[in-house]
């Protein structure tokens, strides 16, 4: 790894390289979870159907503008929470293992799951306000609106907008369960990353590179997807309302599954899936690349006694 600061950078990159390839599938999956919201299933229109028509929907309806709502906003949510996510696991699984087992190098299942949720939802809570602008901006459509409707120019309009209305109350709302969304995905991301890294060498000899990259990824971004969806359309919700549908997670779970039953809270897992796969492979493979050139570039540029402290 890089220090704490060039991991934070590398990560960061990492994650916006990956996001610009993967948002068109975020935008289907947000509005999938918004539509039909607290409504029967009877009632319940189907307007994006699946990742693939969703796209096609929102690019024919709205152009390639559509599709890439929001995208500012998920560049800058990105470098937070990725900078986070990947800058501070090392760090904290570093001094809790050399403080419970003296030795930093040992590895820990319950170590590593802490330092991913810890590290993930640190990065949620700073970048919240980011990612609540770029849902509203993703679920509005002129076309085929789903869910509480937003007519943000842009980000910073949108910020704009929610500060004057609502305060900075209003830029944190749905806070509480970004966290919650993120510290299970992260806490599972990067120890089944090394986890499956792991096994693929020692039982099928595979060596260090791109190909045990993008196999220790996929693995990894199936598990996230699995365990973070279910509190990811909670906070689609609490994100896209404008205060008067929920008053907090469990009010929201409550309501959505009453309503709707228990499946609506998988509601746009597939385009998600078709989304967390790429942009975790992405991720990780290009963290992997980015770390080294960033180590590269701190070896010529840091002195080793400052370099151990940063």
């Amino acid at each position: 790894m890089s220090t704490t600061v060039g991991a934070f950078i590398a990560g960061g990159i990492a994650a916006c390289g990956a996001v610009t390839a993967t948002h068109p599938f975020e935008t289907v999956k947000i509005r999938m979870q918004l539509q039909g919201e607290l409504q029967e299933k009877g009632l319940q229109p189907r307007l994006y159907r699946g990742p693939i028509h969703g796209v096609s929907v929102i690019v024919r309806n709205e152009g390639l503008r559509g599709i890439y709502r929001g995208i500012g906003a998920a560049y800058i949510y990105q470098m937070i929470l990725n900078g986070c996510r990947l800058g501070f696991y090392e760090p904290i699984r570093q001094s809790l293992t050399s403080a419970i087992f003296t030795d930093s190098k040992t590895q820990n299942l319950g170590i590593n799951i802490f330092a991913g949720a810890t590290s993930g939802i640190l990065g949620a809570a700073a970048g919240s306000p980011f990612f609540l602008v770029k849902t509203r901006l993703q679920s509005f459509s002129p076309f085929a609106p789903v869910g509480t409707q937003h007519a943000y120019k842009n980000a910073v309009d949108g910020m704009r907008q929610i500060f004057r209305n609502e305060g900075v109350h209003g830029l944190y709302r749905g806070v509480g369960a970004a966290m919650v969304r993120t510290g299970f995905g992260s806490s599972v991301q990067l120890p089944t990353y090394f986890f499956a890294k792991r096994r693929l060498v020692k039982h099928l000899g595979m060596e260090e590179g791109p190909a045990l990259h993008l196999a220790s990824s996929t693995a990894s971004g199936f598990v996230v997807c699995c365990v973070m969806h279910p509190p990811d359309t909670i906070m689609s919700r609490m994100y896209n309302q404008n205060g008067n549908l929920y008053k907090g997670v469990f009010d929201c779970l409550g309501k959505t599954v009453q309503t709707e039953g228990l499946l609506a809270i998988y509601k746009g897992f597939l385009p998600h899936l078709a989304r967390i796969l790429p942009h975790t492979i992405l991720t990780l493979s290009l963290a992997e690349q980015t770390n080294k050139l960033m180590r590269k570039f701190e070896d010529k540029i840091l002195p080793a006694n400052i370099k151990d402290r940063v």
